[in-house]
Order: C-alpha cells, then sequence, then structure tokens
C-alpha cells in the first residue's frame, strides 16, 4: 500500500479486503464475496490493453483481444460450478467471443437465461489523473480504477459469481448461457456471426440480462428502459493538392474548415445544437416520459449532475426532466475527431489542402440505424459548397433499443432481487448510449424477455479518463443477479419450455 493509501491490487493475498457484506441487507442466505474472488483476476485483465478492434485495427495480430478472452476463460474455467463448459468461439476474422455454458440444477426448471458482458476496451482517451493509469489498476477507496474495469470487465466475474452463489446456498438456478464478446465497443460487428455459429447453444433462451448498462444511483439495481442508436459518418473535404501560403491562397481558395462548417448546417442548428433531419427524430412512449419524470422528481438534475461542466455554461433543455428526456430520446450531433489541422503550437499561415471529421449522432431508440444514415449522407454529398471534393464514409450503424413490457412475475422478482440487495425496489432510467447486442437480440429473438443493468454510476467514466469500478454496487448488482436466477427457476418449475429457435 501507497502513503496515499492506494493499492495496486495484483497478488494482493491479504492486504486490502472489504466485508462487503455489511452494506448488504442480511435478510439472505446467499452470499457474494466480488472482492475476495474477482478484484485480483479483474485487476490483472486492466493490465491487457485489449482495445476494441476499431480503435486497434491490428487487433489480429498485436493479440490483447485474444490473450484477454484466454485470461478470462482460464480463471471461469476453474471456478466450483457444477457442469460448467467455458470455451472462447472463434470465427476467421472475427474477434472471439466467451461463452460459459451451465446445465440448470434442478431439471424440471425450462428455458435459458442469457447473461451478457464484452471484454474489449475504449482507448485510453487522454491523460489520467495524477496517480491513475488506464492499465495499471489502482484501488482508492471503494473503487477499482483501471480501463475496462466497470464497462464491462466485471460482468464476466458478476455473471459466474452469481451462479455460484446460487449453487453454494442450495439454491435452483435455470440453465445459464454466460456470453462476453470482443468487438461491443466497435457497434458489436462480430456479434452476428456469432450468434448464427451458436444457435444451437441459445435455444430456450427466454430471459437475457445484461450486465453493460447504467445507474443514475448506487443505491439500488437501476433497469434501463431506453438507449439510444449512433451513426457515424467520416466527411472528407479537400481543395487544394497540397497546402499553400495564406497571403497567396487566403480569399480566393475556400477554405475547407467553412465547407465543413456549411455542410455542418445542414445537419444542425448552429444556434441551439438541434438536428435538423426529420429521418433522425422519433417520439418517446407515454410510460417511459412518465418514469424519467419521476426520477427527475426524486433526484434533480441527473444529466447535470454527471456532467463536469464549466462555470457559466448553459445547458440544453427546460429543467431536470427535459434533460432527461433529450439524453434519452432526441437526436444530437457531436464531432468526435478532425484531421487536417495541426496544432495551435505548430501551425503556420497555411490554407490547409482538406480538413476530414467524425461526425457522431446518437439516434431516438425507435429510429432505424441504416436509415438515419443514409439520410446523413445524402444531405452531406448534395450541392458541394463551393465546388469542393466531399467524400462521405458511412460506418455500420447501430439501432437503438426500448425495452419490451416485462411480465408481472419479473417485474416482482427484480423488486425484491433489489431489495435484497441494496435495500430498496428497483428504478428505471434510460441510457445516452447505445448497446447494440440489445436491438440485435430484440430483433432476432422477439419473444425474449431482456433487462439491462449495469455498474454505471456516478464517476464510473466509461469512455472517459479515470475509468473506475464501485466495488460494493458490482457486489450488489451480482447479488441481484443471483436472486433474479432462482426466481426464473422457481418460474419455470415444472412448466414446458418456450424454445427461442
Amino acid at each position: 500500500m501507497s502513503a496515499c493509501g492506494e493499492v495496486v491490487p495484483v497478488g494482493l493475498g491479504a492486504a486490502w479486503r472489504h466485508d462487503y457484506s455489511e452494506k448488504v441487507p442480511p435478510k439472505t442466505s446467499m452470499k457474494v464475496r466480488f472482492a475476495d474472488e474477482a478484484l485480483d483476476v479483474l485487476a490483472r485483465y486492466l493490465e491487457i490493453p485489449c482495445l476494441s478492434p476499431a480503435y486497434d485495427p491490428a487487433w489480429a495480430t498485436a493479440g490483447h483481444l485474444d490473450r484477454a478472452a484466454e485470461f478470462l476463460a482460464d480463471w471461469a474455467k476453474n471456478r466450483p460450478i457444477g457442469g460448467i463448459r467455458v470455451d472462447v468461439h472463434r470465427l476467421e476474422g472475427r474477434t472471439p467471443v466467451l461463452v460459459c455454458e451451465i446445465p440448470a440444477t434442478d431439471p424440471e426448471a425450462s428455458g435459458t437465461v442469457m447473461l451478457y458482458g464484452h471484454f474489449d476496451k475504449q482507448p485510453p482517451l487522454g491523460n489520467w489523473s495524477p496517480g491513475l493509469d488506464p492499465f495499471r489498476p489502482i484501488v482508492r477507496g471503494d473503487r477499482l480504477y483501471g480501463r475496462g474495469s466497470a464497462d464491462d470487465g466485471y460482468s464476466l466475474f458478476a455473471a459466474l459469481l452469481a451462479v455460484e452463489s446460487v449453487e453454494k446456498a442450495g439454491r435452483r438456478h435455470p440453465r445459464c448461457v454466460v456470453l462476453i464478446e470482443g468487438s461491443e465497443e466497435s457497434a458489436s460487428p462480430d456479434l452476428e456471426a456469432h450468434l448464427d455459429a451458436l444457435t444451437e447453444r441459445l435455444v430456450g433462451t427466454d430471459l437475457l440480462v445484461c450486465l453493460d448498462s447504467g445507474a443514475p444511483t448506487f443505491d439500488r439495481l437501476w433497469l434501463t428502459q431506453s438507449l439510444r442508436g449512433n451513426a457515424v459518418v467520416t466527411v472528407d473535404i479537400r481543395v487544394l493538392e497540397r497546402g499553400v501560403h495564406s497571403g497567396t491562397a487566403s480569399g480566393v481558395v475556400p477554405s475547407s474548415f467553412r465547407v465543413l462548417r456549411q455542410l455542418l448546417n445542414r445537419l444542425e442548428d448552429p444556434d441551439t445544437g438541434e438536428v435538423l433531419l426529420p429521418a433522425l427524430s422519433a417520439q418517446p412512449p407515454a410510460d417511459q416520459v412518465r418514469r424519467l419524470e419521476d426520477l427527475a422528481s426524486e433526484l434533480g438534475d441527473v444529466v447535470a449532475g454527471q456532467l463536469p461542466v464549466l462555470e457559466g455554461v448553459e445547458l440544453a433543455g427546460d429543467g431536470p426532466a427535459e434533460r432527461l428526456l433529450r439524453q434519452a430520446w432526441r437526436p444530437a450531433m457531436s464531432v468526435i475527431g478532425i484531421d487536417g489541422m495541426p496544432s495551435v503550437s505548430e501551425g503556420g499561415n497555411v490554407v490547409h489542402a482538406g480538413t476530414t471529421a467524425n461526425l457522431s449522432f446518437r439516434l431516438p431508440p425507435s429510429v432505424d440505424a441504416v436509415t438515419a444514415t443514409a439520410s446523413i449522407v445524402d444531405v452531406l454529398k448534395q450541392d458541394p459548397p463551393s465546388g469542393a471534393k466531399v467524400t462521405v464514409t458511412a460506418h455500420p450503424p447501430a439501432s437503438g433499443w426500448s425495452c419490451p413490457r416485462l411480465a408481472p412475475w419479473l417485474l416482482e422478482a427484480l423488486d425484491k432481487a433489489s431489495t435484497t440487495a441494496f435495500g430498496r425496489k428497483a428504478g428505471w432510467t434510460s441510457e445516452g448510449g447505445t448497446i447494440p447486442f440489445l436491438a440485435t437480440l430484440g430483433k432476432r429473438f422477439p419473444g425474449v424477455q431482456i433487462v439491462a443493468t449495469g455498474v454505471l454510476g456516478p464517476g464510473s467514466n466509461a469512455h472517459s479518463i479515470d475509468e473506475s469500478l464501485h466495488i460494493p454496487t458490482a457486489e450488489s448488482v451480482t447479488l441481484s443477479a443471483a436472486h433474479l436466477l432462482e426466481a426464473h427457476a422457481e418460474r419455470t418449475r415444472g412448466r414446458p419450455a418456450s424454445p427461442i429457435a
């Protein structure tokens, strides 16, 4: 342990242990020891720079994704779970998928629960705070810092420890399939191919538990009712064969940056940021609007509270409920990358040959991402300003997701699981991000019940610097999953299976 109270939790043995069971309501015989059983191994996983393929085009030769998959598989194979089958599923040219198949403890329990997560990571993004590093795990207080800790490295550990705790307590659980993919942060381009190949092993799935979502607070199990989709395009603007001294070219040659501004004005209002394309808008369901209003009434300005906004910056939206609605159901455009501009310290008096920008559009949950992307491309290609050469490249889009109505037994089971693990009933929220897997599975298996939850709460900083896992919440989410598995087994015991083929 360092002088400032930090711990590098690798091989720490008894040097760092908290009894998180003291923070869990005691009325349950099931115990989860996330810190004891998972923390050391999770920390070693954090040291692997297994970036998603969108951020590491040479991932296949670099080997980090394969290394991470095998590392996690080795841990899974050694868990004391009856009949567990663990393998790394591989397809030519695709990122690997870790699959853990676990038989039901009761032969009369029908159906299969799939528990989903991912092990690929976002890039570091920038310089982390002093003492922190994306690939050097550090514990400070109740948090484990490192890229991939909460998004989504904890998921395999939570899924298997949930199953394990049911068995150790002598309770029943259904057949389970834990699927941890390796391309989620790139919009899951490899997932469909794996699902095709794994069809026989997924037959009978009637409940999906996704462990990759967020939470406004750490005081209950939060359920996600919707996620926005995502469309990304690269627009390249060329005006010269090479850069030219601004004394010669400025005022004569159109600025490629000005052309970019003109194109962006076709897509969004430059004063308000409102997206102008009708194909990118949709109306939210009334019940989801009501839940967001209830959330704002209870917790206040949740969105503003999550953001490190500088003093004086005015946020869009007329109040907390409107900001939640904008985050969940309004389209928005962000310029997430730009080439062709030197740094301020290196830039000279030059009219540049071109500018290239990556544009990311968050889409309402019910908008078809393919249709939206086509609309964006069409608008950018029409009548190029000043005759500039404009090339638009569309990247694989990801549709959003809106939670189907859950069965009464499942709603009751979720409330009971949350009350047992956290001391409060489950809550509902929406996420402004995208989990492509949910839309994929929802279309593929239209009858499946889907529960989206996770640990990405205040200060988790997913995709940003200083990502961290709140360890007590990981413990409680794991315990919630264990009780949900038991409830599923009790619900389906003796009932005929309803296989989803």
